[in-house]
């Protein structure tokens, strides 16, 4: 369809002019006479650009480019005004009301043509913009909408209540970046006599990291295979498997080239009735154990990133707990928060507020972390989700 131009002017012959030059370039061309008829032919023809003169009665020019840039039907159609005057004041004047040119007469036609290809060159580049600018909006609302729902998904897979073992106090805390990550973390009791606790951290954000945390949360299910290995032949016919040998099997599942992901993960396995302990460790942040006298030991054996440098070993350790001690892990996004003097958190700070609550139930020590983080940060949202998983142990009394 040809592009639509109103002309306005109080003069027949101008019109009359300006009404063969253009369509003679292919434009749709109607006229007005004065400021009042430009106002109507405006609303109703709705052209793609407006040549109006300024000197006319009734209406002066200036009046009808104030009324029609104020409108939303016509704000966004180019104005070039048409006048005898070349003062700069009278230039600016035009300019300042929300015209885009200025045109002076006696006007010549290639001028005239060309500064109306330009504004209309102008415009459809502009709306192109628009609608693309509404497009990418449009996806970007579907992505969020995607988004929250991965999410969502995700936080559905986090614990939601602790096994009611009476030794044993379990506590977690989960506060999510701005975008979907790749924490996780876990707590499952695998027999009458065992729980076992991860926390993972794939490598970047998005929707990729989060599909694998889903993944990994379903192969470390109690009932794979991965956790617990089946025995036909002798009684209770199946057996815990040690956490190193978990850690091999998910560094063979989950090599780098097929996911193009690469994960740390933390893995304990405790014997609730015994306090008897063994863990192993992907390079993930090492876990405390807190003893009850308060002194720390850091958790560092195992191994390097699952994914990276498929089927290395990955070496245990075994540790005994007693009344009173307490095991925290955690990802990395609490030891790298950030202040605004771009200084970290750090396990410093960490380990000696861990001493310092010790005595506290694990939740509480747990709020303490979050408490002081909080202050640290001066409550800004993390650049990483901060993971917090908390296990408390006294002797079996049962």
């Amino acid at each position: 369809m040809s592009e639509k131009v109103l002309v306005v002017d109080d003069n027949a012959v101008n019109r009359k002019l300006l009404n063969v030059i253009l369509v003679k370039a292919g434009y749709d061309v109607a006229e007005a006479v004065d400021g009042e008829d430009a106002l109507e032919q405006a609303f109703a023809f709705m052209p793609d650009l407006i040549l109006l003169d300024v000197m006319m009665p009734k209406m002066d020019g200036y009046e009808v480019c104030t009324v029609l840039t104020r409108d939303s039907r016509t704000r966004d159609v180019p104005i070039i005004f048409l006048s005898a005057r070349s003062d700069t004041e009278d230039k600016v004047r035009g300019l300042d009301v929300g015209g885009v040119d200025y045109i002076t007469k006696p006007f010549h036609q290639q001028e005239v043509l060309a500064r109306v290809r330009n504004q209309l060159k102008i415009r459809n580049l502009t709306n192109q913009i628009m609608r693309a600018n509404e497009e990418l909006l449009q996806k970007q609302r579907y992505l969020d909408l995607d988004l929250r729902a991965a999410a969502g998904i995700q936080e559905s897979l986090l614990p939601k209540q602790a096994p009611g073992i009476k030794n044993v106090e379990i506590a977690w805390s989960y506060k999510a970046c701005d975008q979907i990550g790749g924490d996780i973390f876990n707590v499952m009791r695998l027999d009458e006599h065992y729980l076992a606790f991860y926390m993972l951290d794939v490598s970047g954000h998005g929707v990729p990291a989060a599909l694998v945390t889903v993944s990994v949360h379903q192969t470390l299910g109690p009932q794979t295979g991965f956790v617990t290995k089946r025995r036909l032949t002798v009684p209770p016919y199946y057996e815990i498997v040690p956490p190193g040998e978990v850690l091999r099997h998910l560094d063979k599942e989950y090599p780098f080239e097929r996911f193009d992901k690469f994960f740390t993960i933390a893995y304990v396995v405790l014997n609730f009735r015994t306090g008897g302990l063994q863990y192993s460790n992907a390079a993930h942040p090492y876990p405390i154990l807190i003893r009850a006298d308060g002194s720390l030991e850091i958790l560092d054996k195992g191994g390097g990133i699952i994914g990276v440098d498929t089927f290395h070993a990955f070496e245990e350790e075994e540790k005994q707990l007693y009344s009173g001690d307490k095991l925290i892990l955690f990802t990395d996004g609490l030891i790298e928060a950030e202040n605004d003097r771009d200084e970290f958190y750090g396990e410093d700070r960490l380990h000696s507020l861990l001493q310092e609550l010790r005595h506290e139930p694990i939740q509480s020590l747990l709020d303490g972390i979050s408490d002081t983080l909080n202050t640290f940060t001066q409550g800004r949202k993390p650049r990483d989700d901060i993971s917090l998983l908390g296990i408390s142990f006294t002797e079996w009394q049962g």
